[in-house]
């Protein structure tokens, strides 16, 4: 990366970033054409073509890979505020990842893994799903069956479980969810072949998320509720059962039960300051205070408190850093239809202002709905500030759905390990 600094020429320091070891594999040159709304051919010209001059352009890449000022042989303008109410820019995400070493093939697909999370909670994981699938494929199958590279026993499965898991949330992300159930059904499969039995509660509490998004409710809270009682039989976990018991609330919350959404929601505080019988499982994704905070907006705002949304949102700032780029979005998406239920309608377009510019190479389906429901609130408000916003919504949408056509057409239906292939339902 410094070599390709030093020549000045931005689409070398591209090239060098797309093919880093750190990745785990190279990142296609589709995937990053499409986080500024280019071409591959485009992309490929500004790699292997003569220098970018353009500032405009040069500023865009530069803040998209927070390359440091000091290693820039121009000077970045200074990012203004569009909107002045408030206003705090949010820094462009920094996808270089350091992945430390594994220990044979399951140490690499943990040490894998957790580079990918790392870039999934900055860039969003639409744009990584084929590349996991891909490893999936490539990398994991042929262990399966004690092919290449020799057979690693029963821990190929446990590896096999958790990235199709992660396949499952990225499909979800990107708008695919069949796709993600499929990929629950058959992490869950896996998982009982291997030996970590809070992997399978992890894959459970997944396959509860899908339905209850799925307008299914009753059916998420009995997936989540035989989930919390296969963790009471191991090891105890605090922070899965705190992602349990939330998952449960916002079920609840959905139904209008806000009594039991509030006591679920404060006995996952509880349980979250609880301590593990045993080291964590390092498959499972961590839950903190900054998810519960998240999970509590969306309860309160659902049950109609939008103080408590508000409060919440607010936490989930607090608790997130810049580099958590969709953490913060989906907190600063609440916090605006928080804020405009309770009539703070300068704030409220200042914070929807800041998201718009905060997720530019953010590749999450997820944030594109909550972006529609928050121009539908938007919507009958004729302040010129908010009809501002509106149409700010309404280009990030055009772009960012013509950015999702491209990647469903780009990105074929995944093959899968083939012992995944059985599917459940």
């Amino acid at each position: 990366m410094r070599a390709a600094l030093g020549r000045w020429h931005m689409g070398r320091v591209i090239a060098a970033y797309r093919t880093h070891q750190h990745h785990g594999r190279p990142l296609r040159q589709e995937t990053v054409a499409a986080w500024v709304g280019i071409t591959q051919p485009q992309l490929s010209r500004i790699e292997n073509g003569p220098a970018m001059v353009d500032l405009g352009k040069l500023t865009q890449w530069a803040r998209l890979l927070d390359i440091p000022t000091e290693l820039l042989w121009f000077q970045v303008p200074e990012q203004r505020a569009p909107c002045p109410a408030r206003h705090v820019p949010i820094p462009a995400p920094a996808v270089v990842v350091e992945v430390p070493p594994g220990e044979g093939p399951a140490g690499d697909d943990t040490a894998t893994m957790r580079g990918w999370r790392v870039m999934d909670a900055q860039i969003g994981g639409a744009y990584l799903y084929g590349t996991v699938t891909a490893y999936l494929r490539d990398q994991v199958g042929p262990r399966l069956f004690g092919g290449a590279g020799g057979a690693d026993g029963v821990a190929v499965f446990t590896s096999a479980a958790a990235l199709t898991e992660m396949a499952g949330w990225m499909a979800h992300e990107a708008g695919r969810d069949e796709d993600a159930r499929r990929h629950f059904h058959r992490a869950w499969d896996l998982s009982t072949i291997g030996r970590d039995r809070h992997l399978g509660v992890h894959v459970l509490n997944s396959v509860a998320h899908l339905a209850h998004h799925q307008a299914r409710p009753d059916e998420a809270i009995s997936v989540a509720q035989a989930a919390a009682r296969a963790l009471a039989t191991g090891p105890h976990n605090p922070e899965l059962q705190a992602k349990l018991l939330a998952t449960q609330a916002r079920c609840h919350a959905t139904l209008g039960q806000a009594r039991e959404a509030r006591a679920l929601l404060h006995d996952a505080e509880a349980a979250l300051q609880g301590t593990h019988d045993e080291a964590p499982s390092p498959w499972v994704s961590s839950f903190d205070q900054g998810a519960l905070a998240c999970d509590a907006a969306r309860c309160m705002r659902q049950l109609g408190d939008l103080p408590a949304a508000q409060r919440h949102a607010e936490r989930v700032l607090e608790l997130r850093s810049a580099g958590r780029i969709r953490s913060r979005a989906f907190g600063n998406l609440t916090l605006a239809s928080a804020l405009i239920g309770q009539g703070e309608l300068e704030r409220a377009c200042a914070v929807a202002t800041d998201v718009i510019h905060s997720t530019q190479a953010l590749g999450s389906y997820l944030v594109i709905q909550q972006f529609r429901e928050l121009r539908a609130l938007l919507k009958p408000h004729t302040a010129p500030i908010a009809r501002a916003v509106v149409e700010s919504l309404a280009e990030a949408l055009r772009q960012r759905v013509w950015w999702y056509q491209w990647l469903t057409d780009s990105n074929p239906r995944p093959d899968t390990p083939k012992a995944c292939h059985h599917d459940r339902s």
